[in-house]
């Protein structure tokens, strides 16, 4: 557990490790607190139970002599005085210390929340395709959320044991045998009660951090096919499968909680009997009731002080230890590297005049996997219209996803005007280009919001919107609408036909003023009609945009300067429209 504070604390921003020594300062003053309240119980006792003894202590007499004193009675109201200010002060600066320790801790929390949720952004995209998403979701809103309590937890379990040690030093001064037998019991009390729970707080950490993954991943896959599962009717088994993560999770949080808050009980009737047998003991001596009674009250108020504080030490410990595995998923996280360029202004676009090239490129996703794309060569001209057909499988789009920089050939390059394409200027590279996928997402905000999606709505450029609403031939319905650009889409743009979708999409590639526009099978989900209008809106496009459009249809590749036949890993054929088809049609007459 050691190990992963350490590397959780390699993540704290040096701002927050400033804040975190002040406050430990803070703590070491609130153990001084502690003891001038629990030392200004002895005094008042004393005044209380044999005042004419206080008043003659040589101690006394230049506290007696600046107030004027005359009679032992007098000293009754300063030293309740003094004995109530010691414990407001005492309350209040405990108090103050557990905002500032909540407060840092919560913040902290959302420092390392953010860091995790930019790392995983920055992965590439190789790393998201080989991840399931409910783990990085669970991770983000869930794991690192534990982190802000193992913050508190840890501070808490400091403060309870500088505060403890300034509360025994208090006792041990009045009393030293009594106050070391006593504190000796209930610490090998609860070294034992740690022995003990240790494993089971381990292994309920991993359930839970097992099942809030499950969790989050039920839910998205019970909501995500909701169609499917009304018509189906399948809600009792998606149910099920919720029940099945969700209920182990709440046992082991439940049985946790109860681990780190049982002992406080019987330790509460332990330290009740332990200060009546003291008293018994105490009151058989000579004068021993005037002698135990300021002894057995400063004891009393250090047990009360004490049990609370070892038994917040010790719950805190066990939320530690029960978040264990969670921790070590949230360290995980935060140990993503980050690019280079992550912390870099935009990249200023490369250089593009003439064409983009592929050299004998050849990509697998993993080395025990078979080759996608095998020593492939093609050539694509700026301005051009170039569209990819093949069987499912022939890596049309892992060929796209290698153009737009998403992912890195294993052997060969991709090369700009001669200039071959690496992680150092890969950004520059993608600042030319915007895909429009086969499924649009869409944010549940207005229609402008989704166009300039990415750009903070303060920074929208309005007319911009409207002339790539324009370009992909989508304005006039838009404008058709009573709240028109402000219109929302409703979540993934459920209140729009696929066609409306599509166009969207395309007014955001437009929007990006790309030169390099990528449709990946952006009108296969589309009935003709809508596709022949979605085409016509490509068609119009400027002549000096680089157009790749991969499809099922070779129809709907008709007005492409070049059609590339991908098959078997590399390029099968390229032609015209009519150069394929006839080639088609040759090989079927071929057949027959």
């Amino acid at each position: 557990m050691t190990t992963l504070l350490r590397r959780l604390w390699l993540h704290v921003s040096p701002r927050r490790r400033g804040q975190f020594r002040l406050l430990l300062v803070l703590m070491i003053g609130a153990s001084f607190a502690e003891i001038i309240s629990i030392g200004a119980v002895l005094p008042f006792l004393a005044v209380l139970t044999a005042p004419e003894r206080i008043f003659q202590l040589p101690a006394a007499q230049p506290f007696i002599s600046a107030f004027g004193m005359n009679s032992s009675s007098q000293l009754l109201l300063p030293v309740t005085i003094i004995f109530g200010l010691a414990a407001l002060f005492s309350g209040g600066l405990r108090l103050f210390l557990m905002w500032v320790s909540t407060r840092l801790s919560y913040a902290t929390g959302a420092d390392l929340s953010i860091s995790v949720y930019r790392r995983t952004l920055f992965q590439p995209y190789s790393v998201h395709v080989a991840r399931n998403s409910s783990e990085i979701i669970s991770g983000i809103s869930t794991k690192t959320g534990t982190v802000t309590t193992i913050f508190t937890s840890l501070l808490s379990l400091i403060s309870s044991t500088i505060i403890l040690l300034a509360i025994l030093t208090t006792i041990i001064s009045v009393e030293p045998v009594i106050a070391l037998a006593a504190f000796s019991c209930f610490g090998l009390i609860y070294a034992l009660i740690v022995k003990i729970t240790r494993s089971r707080l381990v292994l309920n950490s991993k359930r839970i951090a097992h099942e809030s993954t499950q969790v989050i991943k039920s839910l998205q896959e019970g909501l995500g096919g909701i169609r499917d599962v009304l018509i189906d009717g399948t809600q009792a088994t998606y149910c099920e499968i919720y029940r099945n993560a969700d209920l182990p999770s709440r046992h082991a949080h439940g049985n946790n909680s109860f681990i780190s808050s049982s002992p406080r009980f019987a330790l509460e009737a332990l330290g009740m009997l332990i200060i009546s047998g003291l008293a018994y003991m105490l009151a058989l001596q000579p004068n021993g009731i005037s002698k135990a009674i300021p002894v057995l009250g400063a004891l009393a108020l250090g047990a009360q002080r004490m049990l609370p504080v070892l038994q917040t030490g010790y719950m805190s410990w066990s939320i530690i230890q029960g978040s264990k595995a969670s921790l070590e998923d949230a360290i995980e996280l935060l140990d993503q590297p980050l690019p280079d360029y992550a912390d870099q202004p935009p990249a200023k676009p490369l250089p593009f005049l003439k064409q983009i090239e592929l050299k004998n490129l050849s990509f697998r996703y993993a080395e025990q996997t078979p080759l996608v794309l095998n020593n492939l060569n093609l050539a694509i001209s700026r301005g051009s219209r170039t569209g990819f057909i093949g069987v499912t499988g022939s890596g049309k789009s892992t060929l796209l996803d290698i153009v737009m920089g998403l992912l890195q050939p294993t052997d060969g390059a991709i090369a700009i005007d001669g200039q071959p394409i690496t992680t150092t200027n890969n950004r520059a590279w993608q600042a030319h280009i915007a895909h429009v996928p086969q499924a649009i997402y869409l944010s549940d905000s207005s229609i402008e919001e989704n166009i300039a999606f990415g750009i903070p709505k303060s920074k929208i450029n309005q007319a911009r919107v409207k002339q790539a609403a324009q370009q992909a031939q989508i304005a006039e319905i838009i404008e058709s609408w009573p709240k028109k650009y402000k219109t929302y889409v409703g979540e993934r743009g459920i209140r729009l036909s696929g066609g409306q979708r599509q166009r969207i999409g395309i007014a955001r590639a437009l929007y990006k003023q790309a030169d390099v526009i990528i449709f990946d099978e952006a009108t296969s989900a589309l009935d003709n009609e809508t596709e022949q209008s979605v085409m016509k809106s490509i068609e119009g496009l400027g002549k000096e945009l680089t157009i790749l459009i991969i499809a099922h249809r070779l129809t709907t590749l008709k007005n492409c300067s070049q059609i590339v036949e991908l098959a078997d890993g590399g390029v099968k054929r390229t032609g015209s429209y009519d150069e394929i088809v006839n080639n088609r049609v040759s090989v079927l007459s071929t057949q027959h």
